[in-house]
């Protein structure tokens, strides 16, 4: 666990909005050494200003976490820089929406490119430079915060590659756990799962490539974001209680980080459908309207989308 932060350095990934962002705010209040790490240039630059106004030792790159080379440089930059960080924040993620057929090949391979692989190279890349400065110092300590969703604990219809890509972080991050213990004492992991947050993500379209805008989008994929957008709008957490319970986790050497712990219902009887090998549970159980005006919208019988699944009960 990380006691005192202050000159300690953090690299956070996806820095620019959202989460990320405004974990940059408190390590910045923390005094520690930032790394901004965000493919948005504009927006990069506005958090780099931000963040030297509250005095803090700032390097941003613009940097696409879906690109090995790209990762690997940022690697090199960092350890010139600051050396090994003692805080790896993989953030940066991506949605997209829609029955999991209608998903194109190049959209799968762009959401999986950010939200998989965005993760699994900052492991790669940080890791080693952490576990060599644990070895040169015992009194050195690091944390590995990956963020998944609750979207990785649970099977939402409708969002196929978004769930598939957040289970991934999810199982990548439990190993990256085991891992760390079967070697060393001095490094942690966790692992965020947040549920409707009022983040950038709901607007991933900025940041998606040209190329998957050549298409229209489906029935489903336009349903999706509809329901998105009304969820992540209608969130009563904030980004920055989020931020917080990251800081309070990693302080606390805690591995699952929940934005909306009454959301863990949903879970628990997902894993009990498990254990006792029955189909999965209708997610509206308690709201059978809801997937009644689902249905309909997705058919073109209904004018409006319906609710977010998120309303009903966890």
């Amino acid at each position: 666990m990380i006691e005192d932060y202050s000159g300690k350095t953090a690299v956070l990934t996806g820095a620019a909005s959202g989460l990320g962002l405004e974990c940059a705010r408190i390590a910045a209040r923390l005094g520690m050494r930032l790394v901004l790490v965000d493919v948005q240039a504009d927006a990069l630059a506005a958090a780099e200003a931000e963040m030297k106004s509250l005095a803090a030792d700032v390097l941003a790159l613009r940097v696409d976490v879906s690109n090995a080379e790209e990762m690997d440089a940022l690697g090199v930059a960092v350890r010139e820089r600051f050396g090994a960080p003692h805080l790896v924040f993989n953030n940066a993620g991506v949605i997209a929406t829609g029955l999991v057929w209608e998903t194109s090949a190049r959209e799968w391979d762009w959401v999986m490119g950010v939200n998989l692989r965005g993760v699994a190279h900052g492991v790669r890349v940080f890791t080693p430079m952490m576990l060599e400065a644990a070895r040169a110092d015992a009194d050195w300590r690091g944390h590995i915060v990956n963020t998944s969703s609750m979207a990785g604990l649970l099977a939402t219809p409708n969002m196929g590659v978004y769930n598939v890509s957040k289970h991934a972080v999810v199982a990548l991050s439990e190993t990256l756990y085991q891992d760390l213990q079967l070697v060393t004492g001095q490094i942690g992991a966790s692992v965020l799962c947040p549920y409707f947050v009022p983040t950038g993500i709901a607007r991933s379209e900025r940041n998606r490539p040209d190329e998957l805008n050549v298409s229209g989008a489906t029935r489903s994929q336009q349903l999706g974001s509809q329901m998105l957008d009304k969820a992540v709008t209608h969130s009563r957490v904030t980004a920055e209680e989020v931020a917080q319970k990251v800081f309070d986790a990693v302080a606390a050497n805690q591995f699952y980080i929940y934005s909306h712990p009454q959301a863990v219902g949903a879970v628990r009887t997902r894993m009990d459908d498990i254990l006792q090998a029955r189909n999965p549970s209708d997610p509206f159980a308690a709201r059978p309207q809801l997937r009644e005006q689902l249905q309909d919208q997705l058919m073109g019988r209904w004018p409006e989308p319906p609710a977010s699944p998120s309303e009903a009960p966890a």
